[in-house]
């Protein structure tokens, strides 16, 4: 249970108590990626309860329900993958070798191609969001249930058997040291739930697809992984999720 706390204050802003997990050792984080299905289902129910409550209780209409829906998910987490996002697509688009891309991306100042992420992922975001709402069903509950667990759940795919591009750094914690059992448990786990929740097997089956191949393109260009591609996947598998389950719809 204090592997599960220690994962939500993590990968969250929710206030959980530091005192609840002081005395884990964070050198041992790796083995948290269990939980990390369970860390997605929290932030799914508390946003999906909170789009709910805008568009279905105060009648805010789809839009700018769709809007507060992604922006408390930004919140939420405190940004914390969007910054991975933006930084990774700095350095990757930035046409250089792969020890300047690895410098970009550490460089906390943001560049064209990191705001031009931002802005294509949060906008899609907010019109597929808005589109499960106009379409009248009410199975979007289920859907932005599910798209926070399938993302968080697919990142172990960048995590188990990878290197770390770099030296040191936040996301050494679990690249490449997370046990095959441990991977494979968060898989089913967060297929499972994605699954049983809305009832369809091709938007987890799709975007870990996708998953794998985004893997394989990051270590192609930067031979590993960084916290800023796991940040990146994590809103990029949110995106192709919700897309699926759109065009499956």
């Amino acid at each position: 249970m204090k592997l599960f706390l220690a994962m939500l204050q993590f990968m969250s802003r929710l206030p959980i108590p530091y005192r609840w997990t002081e005395d884990l050792d964070f050198s041992k984080s790796y083995k948290g990626i269990i939980w990390f299905p369970m860390v997605g289902a929290v932030i799914g129910i508390i946003s999906a309860y909170v789009f709910h409550c805008f568009y279905a209780v105060l009648g805010t209409g789809p839009w700018v329900s769709a809007a507060i829906y992604v922006s408390f998910l930004a919140v939420m987490t405190g940004g914390l993958h969007l910054d991975g996002l933006a930084d990774t697509c700095d350095g990757i688009f930035s046409a250089r070798k792969r020890e300047r891309m690895l410098e970009i991306m550490k460089d906390s100042r943001i560049g064209t191609h990191g705001v031009l992420a931002l802005f294509f992922v949060l906008m899609i975001k907010i019109f597929v969001v808005a589109q499960f709402a106009i379409s009248g069903d009410m199975g979007y509950m289920a859907v932005l249930f599910s798209a926070p667990i399938a993302s968080r759940t697919l990142m172990s795919v960048l995590m188990y058997g990878q290197k770390y591009a770099r030296e040191e750094g936040l996301g050494n914690i679990f690249i490449g040291k997370i046990a095959k059992m441990d991977y494979c448990w968060c898989l089913l786990m967060g297929a499972a739930f994605c699954i049983l929740a809305t009832g369809t097997v091709l938007p987890f089956v799709g975007t870990a697809v996708f998953a794998y191949w985004f893997r394989h393109y990051i270590n192609h260009l930067l031979g590993g992984h960084t916290g800023d591609t796991l940040g990146a996947g994590n809103e990029l598998f949110e995106v192709v999720f919700l897309l699926l389950f759109l065009v499956n719809s």
